[in-house]
């Protein structure tokens, strides 16, 4: 009797130990039909609205990782499990394809981004074109940091081609990306900006659009993560994106459209 209890003991311990093994082992395997699109912190608002289009569409879950491109190219670098980057400027996507950390038939230019001069409505301070900055009741000026974020390298090309960049140093605030820039002007703790028109119109702000022959163009291109195992629908999403559906919600939020 002691035998058969001690032998009956150790197989239900096995059958427990199988259990729990595929237990954890399905918590941390990926959701299977779930797509992890890391994309310019400039596509917030447009990248949910087609997101939500495409989940309609395909039945996928879209999870969306919004940040500076240069932070996010140096996640896919270190192995950050992305399927699909939408980078806010194509020299980001040429080094990742250099580094073969991208599929190179997948990569496709998907926009043109503009930038506007932004201001915070409450201030009572008016802003319509970059000079104005200078104007000595705006003590704080944001931009996105131009070490890794493009639309701060276009916002300071445009004050250089204005003769302002040294001016207005000292005033510059960094925000880590294009959206936490936007913060700062919408909270009031700078009185004006430089953001991407893209996630430019909210109740709190007030923008000019400025003259794209100030900075070099802000060309977007797309490409699938080496290594995914959702390659048919991060192929998909670049496709929707740059398809009948996505390109009228691009538009929408002030986005040039490739040929």
């Amino acid at each position: 009797m002691g035998t058969f209890l001690r032998t009956a003991v150790k197989a239900a311990l096995a059958v427990c130990l199988v259990f729990v093994t595929l237990f954890f082992t399905c918590r941390s395997s990926p959701a299977a039909g779930t797509l992890t699109v890391a994309g310019a912190a400039d596509l917030t608002f447009a990248f949910k609205e087609i997101a939500a289009e495409f989940e309609k569409e395909t039945g996928l879950k879209v999870i969306l990782s919004m940040g500076s491109t240069g932070m996010l190219t140096r996640q896919i670098e270190q192995g950050a499990p992305f399927d699909v980057f939408f980078a806010a400027n194509s020299k980001y996507i040429d080094e990742l394809n250099r580094g073969n950390y991208v599929m190179p038939d997948t990569v496709e230019l998907y926009a043109v981004g503009r930038i506007v001069l932004a201001v915070n409505r409450s201030s009572g301070i008016r802003a319509t074109e970059l000079a104005d900055l200078l104007d000595p009741r705006i003590k704080r000026v944001a931009i996105a940091n131009p070490d890794h974020a493009p639309y701060g390298v276009a916002a300071m090309e445009a004050m250089k081609s204005a003769g302002l960049w040294e001016r207005l140093k000292g005033k510059l605030v960094y925000g880590e990306n294009v959206r936490a820039t936007l913060q700062f002007i919408q909270t009031g703790n700078a009185e004006a900006g430089i953001v991407a028109l893209s996630v430019a119109d909210l109740p709190e702000i007030s923008y000019t659009v400025i003259d794209s022959k100030q900075h070099n163009p802000i060309k977007q291109s797309a490409a699938v993560v080496r290594g995914t195992r959702e390659e048919k629908a991060a192929r998909d999403f670049i496709k929707f994106v740059n398809g009948p559906k996505g390109r009228p919600i691009m538009k929408k939020y002030g986005f040039a459209l490739p040929e």
